[in-house]
């Protein structure tokens, strides 16, 4: 049974691009999200005259974005919105807009991200001071507080190191099939194991990549959607939570929001975790894999770790989990969440050439914002 609340399959995802995602030297956050949004549009048969919605954030300015990139763009849009809880934002972004669209608020949403960070200054953008209860320790945050969770993970069930490597071997293994990955050297359990430590028990490998990249998707409705170019791709749910901002207050550190609001998805979608064919989770770091595979559903909490073991969602696994390559080893600009709609977007209209998943018709994209703050995803579907 579906829920009457969200409007279940009105909507559809019609264009998306990216642009940069490694290296995009001599460009500006601004730039680098434009090239991905024309690109989307493109895509669509649209154009930027056609957005009236727009949802915008890049590395550089948290604040002002959306009104300087509408201004960049030479639009005036009815609904703008700059708000950035962290890298979940993307999906719950898609959850207004698809409320927005079905209302007949707006006809055309953009969500796009640009960053330089990589080509700017070689480390993750920091956007805030931490939080002095916690900055006594001195952590190296965001890494530390991810520590923190898997450290717990590790002794509440007995998940263990080569099943954090699992997660990692495996987004490599898909990195290698995508062209557009950033890392698509071969890595082993053995790399892994090797690997320099970080923050303990999290080393090198467990981390995501520090990268340039943009990225940008069109929305429309679905009744619209049928006489533009792309192939529409329908927004059957999406719902979001937030449990905590810093990871000392986290009310449990081994389970998140997206254990409540992935329950909400499901019955807006009307399907279970049975039913999903790609999943593509933002995967900063290999605990978030483990922790988003148990709160979606995918196993029961604490398994895992276990779950992951022998290739599992590695190509040619029970499931396809990060196909392009994640965080880990395809892209990470700072946020990573619109590269889960984009990756599931590509694989459900069957573009993804050697990565491709066979018969791929439902798929989830996830994000995470924070250190494991706040949590959003979206199912999605072909038909």
């Amino acid at each position: 049974m579906t829920s009457a609340l969200f409007p279940r399959g009105k909507t559809a995802i019609v264009g998306v691009g990216t642009f940069g995602t490694g290296r995009a030297p001599g460009y500006e956050p601004h730039d680098i999200a434009a090239i991905a949004a024309r690109n989307a549009l493109l895509e669509a048969g649209l154009t930027f005259a056609d957005v009236d919605g727009l949802f915008y954030t890049n590395s550089a300015d948290t604040f002002g974005g959306g009104t300087s990139f509408a201004q960049y763009l030479g639009i005036q849009p009815k609904v703008i919105d700059n708000s950035r809880p962290g890298g979940n934002v993307f999906e719950t972004w898609l959850e207004r807009a698809a409320w927005l669209l079905d209302a007949g608020l707006i006809n055309c949403a953009l969500i796009a991200f640009g960053s330089n960070q990589a080509s700017a200054s070689g480390k993750l953008s920091r956007t805030s001071q931490p939080w002095p209860y916690e900055a006594r320790y001195q952590p190296i945050n965001p890494v530390s507080s991810y520590a923190l969770a898997t450290a717990r993970h590790m002794h509440e069930f007995g998940t263990t190191k080569d099943q954090l490597g699992e997660v990692a071997v495996a987004a490599r293994q898909w990195a290698m099939l995508n062209p557009e990955a950033f890392k698509r050297d071969p890595m082993t359990l053995d790399d892994y194991r090797a690997s320099r430590l970080v923050s303990d028990p999290l080393s090198v490998l467990d981390c995501c990549l520090v990268t340039d990249g943009g990225a940008a998707i069109v929305m429309t409705r679905a009744d619209r959607a049928a006489d533009l170019k792309a192939k529409p791709i329908k927004v059957l749910s999406a719902a979001s939570g937030t449990t905590h901002h810093n990871i000392s207050t986290m009310p449990d550190l081994t389970r998140t929001a997206l254990a409540e609001c992935s329950a909400r998805a499901y019955a807006a979608a009307g399907v279970g975790p049975q039913d999903i064919d790609v999943v593509e989770l933002y995967d900063a770091f290999t605990i978030n894999t483990i922790l988003f595979l148990e709160d979606l559903g995918f196993c029961p909490k604490g398994e895992g770790g276990r779950f992951v073991e022998g290739g599992a969602i590695a190509p040619g696994g029970r499931l396809p989990v990060n196909t392009n390559g994640g965080g880990l080893s395809c892209t990470h600009p700072g946020m990573y969440g619109l590269f889960t709609i984009i990756e599931a977007v590509r694989q459900l209209r069957g573009e993804c050439g050697s990565r491709q998943v066979a018969d791929a018709r439902t798929a989830i994209a996830q994000g995470n914002g924070g250190v494991l703050s706040a949590q959003a995803l979206a199912i999605l579907a072909n038909d």
